[in-house]
């Protein structure tokens, strides 16, 4: 259904809108043409509560509201386009006497929802003096970009879980009310009426995303029903966490369509099943060479170091999920190992036989910030 109305609204990008209008006195119809000329621009942020307790498991962080701007802006440039501003008193990052934050674009792509001319605006926040904001986590990375950094020329994979539920929230999607599945085993890649739950809006969603120019790579069922993930990537440092955002807030656009919640909770469901993380796959230039295996152990040696700096940044409720079961390693517990699900950092076989490559850090939540992620790797490794 989505996707037909993508493709459908898609085709509309010219905008004009003829409409017959009676003329009573006259007896006759006038047509009346529009050029419906004005862009409408979603301005994008996220308030940085995903996941925490005030949000619980149904609400997230992301939020947007629709800008109309009269003259089309077609280039694309995130410079381009105008600051705004919205009330931070009711996002929870202001108090009201003193409540406007400021929107500064940073990303922009096209509407795969709306089509034509209108764009998606990824923005940062940034406070009443023009600084940025406390949640701003975008900033933060953006600042430890040197030169040093640019060189290596460092790429990340974001593998982004997470659970659909139904309308209300109480239930997975596709569960029986009150009620469990077949115990895990069928469902992860499955195939048919019985092993998957919510395709519709997984392939709605992929589509969606390739139609906004996002580097998104894959999808598949994971091993819990009614669990799916996306994967972005291999993109840049701000594009990692610019791209998984604006692909969050597709997810929860597209949910409205379906009534479909989608959750980045790392345990919504409690006992026997798999939890929702966010592996992040991770490489530099040296890592990328021949003989990169040295580099890529030289960065595990690193992480293994600040291990416990890395888990209180990577998600809310992530000791519900990181127990050293379910392919997790405990939470207090940092080790790596080849084709190892059940590492904190995994080596692909892959990579070992080809003595280069990438490492995959497995133990982000679902809902742990992307900028985060990427920061923290960047800095314990390269900095």
């Amino acid at each position: 259904m989505v996707a037909a109305t993508l493709s459908s609204k898609a085709s509309l990008a010219s905008r004009k809108v003829a409409c017959t209008a009676p003329v009573a006195r006259q007896g006759r119809s006038v047509i009346v043409r529009v050029n419906a000329l004005a862009q409408r621009a979603e301005y994008i942020w996220y308030d940085g509560n995903e996941g925490k307790p005030e949000k619980g498991m149904v609400f997230n962080e992301m939020r947007s509201k629709t800008k109309c701007i009269p003259k089309p802006i077609t280039s694309m440039n995130a410079a381009d386009f105008p600051s705004w501003s919205f009330d931070g008193s009711s996002t929870g990052q202001a108090e009201g006497n003193n409540s406007d934050c400021i929107l500064r674009p940073c990303f922009i792509c096209p509407d795969p929802i709306r089509g034509g001319d209108d764009v998606l605006v990824m923005c940062d926040v940034l406070d009443p003096t023009g600084k940025p904001h406390v949640s701003n986590t975008r900033a933060m990375l953006e600042a430890i970009i040197n030169d040093t950094v640019k060189a290596e020329k460092p790429l990340f994979g974001f593998e982004q879980e997470y659970t659909m539920l139904s309308k209300g929230g109480a239930t997975p999607y596709g569960w029986p009310l009150g009620g469990y599945p077949a115990p895990q085993g069928p469902f992860y890649c499955g195939v048919g009426n019985e092993s998957v739950y919510g395709r519709e809006l997984a392939e709605a969603h992929m589509d969606a995303c390739i139609k906004a120019g996002l580097t998104i790579s894959g999808i598949n069922a994971e091993v819990m029903p009614g669990q799916w993930e996306f994967q972005i990537g291999p993109t840049g440092a701000l594009e990692t966490g610019d791209m998984v955002m604006v692909a969050r807030w597709l997810l929860h656009r597209l949910g409205e369509e379906f009534g479909i919640i989608s959750t980045f909770h790392p345990k919504p469901i409690k006992g026997d099943w798999n939890g929702a993380g966010a592996h992040t796959n991770y490489s530099t230039e040296s890592m990328r060479r021949d003989g990169g295996m040295k580099a890529i152990e030289a960065a595990i040696e690193r992480l293994s170091k600040c291990h416990p700096e890395h888990i209180s940044q990577y998600g809310s409720g992530n000791e519900e999920r990181l127990t050293g079961a379910h392919e997790t390693c405990d939470i207090d517990t940092f080790r790596f190992g080849v084709a190892d699900r059940g590492s904190s950092i995994r080596i692909p076989l892959p990579v070992q036989l080809a003595n280069k490559g990438y490492l995959e850090d497995r133990r982000p939540s679902a809902n742990v910030d992307p900028y985060v992620v990427v920061r923290l790797l960047i800095k314990n490794t390269l900095l």
